[in-house]
């Protein structure tokens, strides 16, 4: 295959790593607010705790999120850049004494 082909390749996989980890980060928030809010429905007076630990535990997944899409938007740029050919080695010297 060509290079265009794998450059091509390249950004697709780059775009559904991108997806995949932005439909994980929204469904685990989704989750975790449902379930905060469930809690509070059942037990009021814990709205303040829930409420904080929820904070905290969107902040690390959505920390994760975009970690992962650095990593895909790192994948896209080296898949981008051209490759050059590896030059030939220097003859080397033999060192008279």
């Amino acid at each position: 295959m060509n290079d265009m082909t794998f450059i091509g390749l390249g950004y697709i996989g780059a775009g559904l790593g991108a997806g995949l980890t932005l439909i994980g980060a929204g469904l685990g928030i989704g989750k975790l607010a449902a379930s905060a809010l469930e809690g509070t429905a059942r037990q009021p007076e814990a709205g303040g705790a829930l409420r904080t630990t929820m904070i905290i535990a969107a902040a690390l997944i959505e920390g994760l999120a975009f970690l992962a899409l650095v990593i895909c938007m790192l994948a896209v740029m080296n898949f981008a850049m051209p490759k050059s050919e590896a030059a030939p080695a220097a003859p080397q010297t033999q060192a008279t004494k």
